[in-house]
């Protein structure tokens, strides 16, 4: 349903994980950034016990159904399916894209991470349906990151695919708009909402900068 419109879903990427913040549940944090303009929701989860996973996984992709987004599981093929889910986002060293596509059927979504331009030529390869590339920014979200990379990557893939894009890592308010202006479709965050006081209120703000940009880069000649 949600991969032959992709490009629609990218410009407010949620990542988050199953750990409380402020005091809430992933659930109730997913909740408040939906309301508050999220358009695509991805569970990214190493650390807890698969039970916990697929019990809360649930009510994760039943909020996100209920709103009429995507809802994808990082790097997990097997949970993904467990919890029919909308996809998966898979890194470099995960199951390639075209071995996912294998398991999860034709009208799944595969995401794609990117940090240099070989990897993006090999997601491309893989079939991928969006590439997140970063880490753009510094962050200490993903220990696993690497080191930042800046904007020019972004401008380099979208230059030569016409395919979705979302940056990723270390992103905030203050960035967003050089993000948006090097091309991207939409930012992919994790603490500029999870970690916030009023996660509605961060997204909220957050959208309004990617819609702004998105409108600015459309007029562009």
């Amino acid at each position: 349903m949600f991969r032959k419109n992709i490009h629609s879903y990218m410009p407010l990427y949620l990542v988050l994980g199953l750990h409380e913040q402020e005091g809430r549940s992933a659930l109730e944090i997913a909740r408040e950034a939906i309301a508050g303009g999220v358009t695509f929701v991805q569970l990214r989860e190493k650390n807890a016990p698969l039970r916990q996973v697929l019990e809360q996984g649930i009510q994760l992709r039943e909020l996100c159904r209920n709103h009429g987004i995507p809802f994808v599981v990082n790097d997990r093929v097997d949970v993904a399916i467990l919890l029919d889910a909308d996809g998966v986002h898979v890194g470099q060293d995960d199951l390639p894209g075209l071995e996912a596509r294998k398991l999860l059927g034709d009208d799944k979504i595969v995401g794609i991470s990117a940090g240099t331009l070989e990897e993006a030529e090999w997601a491309m390869e893989q079939g991928a349906d969006y590439l997140g590339v970063g880490a753009i920014y510094a962050t200490f979200t993903k220990q696993d990151a690497g080191a930042a990379i800046g904007t020019d990557l972004l401008r380099e893939v979208k230059g030569r695919w016409n395919i979705p894009v979302v940056g990723i890592g270390g992103i905030t308010r203050g960035n967003a708009p050089e993000v948006m202006a090097a091309g991207a479709d939409g930012i992919a965050v994790v603490s500029a909402i999870t970690k916030q006081s009023n996660p509605q209120i961060a997204a909220s703000e957050l959208r309004g900068i990617v819609d702004k940009n998105r409108l600015l880069n459309q007029q562009l000649p």
